[in-house]
């Protein structure tokens, strides 16, 4: 780099006669470092976030769901489960039914999403089991009556009838917030009603009796207000669709995975079969969240730009002051580029001293949290205990040609200034 970066560093480490622009340069310094800092902390909270909500949903739903076309009964489906067991990176499947209907308790009616699920292979594609927070997972009748022991959490009392089965009715698993509207406990019996075989106004709707034997919380409220298990049997009872299921949930070994695995179901399997991803399934909100992302970092890089305007003004205050010295540079012979690169090293130092302290800071902070766990959230309100943090490579990346491209763009200004001096008018009056 020459004779360019080592007379930077001296102008910069001057305080001869420059002392107050040296403050001025550390007040910059020290700007792009809060700018930086803000930054790492903001997106790597937004990271965690996002993370704790696609987990969430992708903990109640599935990487892939793989349906018939115009949603047609899949009747087929232990052909099919087979078939799908051969792909490669498929590490579980599932079958399921999904449905609209009514809940009913005494006189309380609420509607509801009800999926019947295969309680032996649920666990292999979600965490319905691990979000049960009071009862247990228990469906079929005869689970119920072999085991009548729960547990319960002290936001969801018991019923004061115990939990026995002497009708055989099949259980239900409600979530945390239609239990709360139905006023439906562990125990307590409740009627499903499915408009399914409603072919007519003088037709009647299918209607069953459930047992209350679980209840699940997941944190996310479209789920907690609105589904509740029970098992593929009694939803084929239901909604009346035989043998036939609505169709085969899928995990994968990571979720990324999930594009290129369901090329490969669709073009094993053939038409009329489809299959979703995880993504497709909640584009919207994904898609949001990411926007989300960018406006942060397009909003917070304005600390960084209001830092890089004080870089302009104290490079030009620099200039100003050493006009003599960049004149007798010109005279002994330093080119119109030399003196721009000092300049523009001069800015390029502020930067990296300031974004190195800033990546710093907001990593010791992001680490602290994670280790620590210094920022809490009351669990009342939010559906996790603590503030999510999680840091990535490519947002440290991205914020450090950021603060960078900042810094060095604040200093090309003052930099063709002082390279345009004329080195006679410099130096005539010294």
């Amino acid at each position: 780099m020459g004779y360019e970066l080592f007379i930077a560093e001296r102008y910069l480490r001057s305080k001869r006669r420059t002392g107050f622009i040296s403050i001025i340069t550390y007040i910059s310094a020290a700007g792009v470092m809060v700018g930086v800092a803000a930054l790492v902390i903001v997106l790597s909270v937004a990271n965690g976030f996002e993370a704790e909500v696609r987990n969430r949903i992708i903990g109640a739903d599935a990487h892939i769901k793989l349906n018939l076309f115009h949603q047609m009964p899949m009747s087929n489906y232990v052909e099919t489960l087979q078939k799908v067991s051969t792909v490669k990176h498929i590490v579980g499947a599932s079958p399921y039914i999904e449905g609209k209907g009514m809940l009913r308790k005494n006189k309380t009616v609420e509607g509801a999403l009800l999926k019947g699920i295969d309680e032996s292979t649920i666990e292999q594609v979600g965490d319905l089991p691990n979000t049960i927070v009071a009862g247990k997972l228990a469906l079929r009748p005869e689970l119920i009556n072999a085991d009548s022991s729960r547990h319960h959490s002290s936001g969801f009392p018991d019923s004061n009838q115990p939990l026995n089965n002497p009708g055989k009715m099949s259980g239900i698993v409600l979530g945390a917030q239609l239990s709360y509207k139905l006023g439906a406990f562990i125990g307590d019996t409740l009627i499903a009603i499915s408009p399914t075989a409603m072919t007519s106004f003088l037709s009647a709707p299918q209607v069953k009796k459930f047992i209350v034997t679980g209840i699940f919380e997941t944190g996310i409220f479209q789920y907690d207000d609105t589904f509740s298990y029970i098992s593929i049997e009694s939803a084929q009872d239901l909604f009346m669709t035989e043998r036939a299921v609505s169709g085969i949930e899928i995990k994968l070994e990571n979720l990324d995975q999930a594009d290129g695995v369901k090329a490969e179901l669709e073009s094993l399997l053939g038409y009329p079969y489809h299959a979703r991803t995880w993504y497709s399934m909640h584009s919207t909100l994904f898609r949001w969240m990411k926007m989300e992302k960018w406006l942060f970092t397009i909003l917070l890089s304005l600390i960084i730009l209001v830092a890089a305007f004080n870089i302009v003004s104290s490079q030009i205050m620099i200039v100003l002051e050493k006009r003599r010295e960049i004149g007798i540079l010109k005279a002994i012979g330093a080119s119109r580029e030399g003196i721009m690169k000092i300049f523009l090293y001069e800015g390029m130092i502020v930067g990296v001293v300031g974004t190195f302290l800033g990546l710093i800071v907001g990593y010791g902070v992001c680490w602290g949290q994670q280790t620590f766990e210094w920022l809490s959230l009351p669990g009342d309100v939010y559906f996790l205990s603590t503030l999510p943090v999680q840091m990535q490579i490519l947002d440290f990346i991205v914020i450090t040609i950021v603060s960078l491209g900042l810094a060095i763009l604040a200093s090309v200004y003052p930099a063709r200034r002082a390279s345009a001096l004329d080195p006679v008018e410099a130096i005539r009056y010294e």
